[in-house]
């Protein structure tokens, strides 16, 4: 039985080379090839291939980023390609199946081929998986968040300090920010805003509100029984989701909750 196996690459020539190089092999099949990471997670989604020859640099969607996207249980063998040492010493170490360093000899990609055959033929995937899995889920890159806000008045450029915001309010494609008593519109939307803001210290209060946590004072009710937020300057805001994840973020800032 062959191992099917697919290449990805971002560059047409070393796609090239290393099915030059596995031309040899008879007990290998190519089956396809992609030369960028999402089409790499729709073809290993279909046609389920025995091995990935994987390049680690690509842009947008890395090999690791195709890895993610997909469920660890799916994944294929891996054969991890690479131009910089530190990603190839990186995926050794968590016990890869293995790597290739460019740019490489027909021997190496043989040893690393031979380790291949093994593995495949085992068919004891779970316990790589599990290990590649959890190194994968560690190295996933940490969001970076604003940490001030850039409005622009007339020709020049105000810089906002996040934890000065006290809240933002939606106004069609504007967005008003209000901080330090005062009021600046940004020309964003605040479903655009609360993704590049903090999710620590900012929370969507309503379907146009979205709320410093760090700036409420308290909860209140009105006459009509609404559910009312207090910011330290003593404005009220209408609280129209969420009212227990408030009070729980409120009390956890670090999202623990008390259960």
């Amino acid at each position: 039985m062959k191992i099917r196996a697919l290449i990805v690459d971002d560059e047409a020539l070393a796609r090239g080379r290393i099915q030059k190089l596995l031309a040899g092999e008879p007990d290998l099949e190519i089956v396809g090839e992609c030369s960028n990471g999402r089409e790499a997670i729709a073809f290993i989604q279909q046609h389920r291939p025995d091995l990935v020859f994987l390049d680690v640099q690509m842009p947008e969607v890395s090999g690791f980023d195709v890895l993610r996207a997909l469920p660890a249980e799916t994944w294929p063998a891996v054969i991890f390609v690479t131009a910089h040492d530190q990603h190839a010493v990186a995926a050794f170490e968590v016990h890869a199946l293995d790597y290739l360093l460019k740019p490489f000899t027909q021997d190496r990609l043989r040893a690393a081929l031979d380790r291949a055959r093994e593995h495949v033929q085992t068919r004891d995937r779970a316990r790589l998986n599990e290990q590649l899995a959890e190194w994968i889920k560690s190295t996933a890159p940490k969001p970076v968040y604003l940490s001030r806000l850039a409005v622009k008045t007339g020709h020049q450029t105000l810089f906002i300090k996040v934890k000065d915001v006290d809240y933002i309010e939606s106004a069609a494609n504007y967005a008003v920010v209000r901080a330090r008593g005062e009021n600046h519109v940004l020309r964003e939307t605040l479903t655009r805003l609360e993704a590049e803001l903090p999710p620590r210290s900012f929370l969507r209060i309503s379907r146009s509100i979205l709320v410093n946590l760090e700036r409420v004072k308290g909860l209140q009710s009105s006459p009509q029984g609404e559910s009312l937020i207090v910011l330290e300057d003593g404005k009220q805001l209408l609280l129209t989701r969420g009212l227990r994840e408030v009070q729980e973020r409120l009390q956890y800032p670090e999202g623990q909750t008390g259960h």
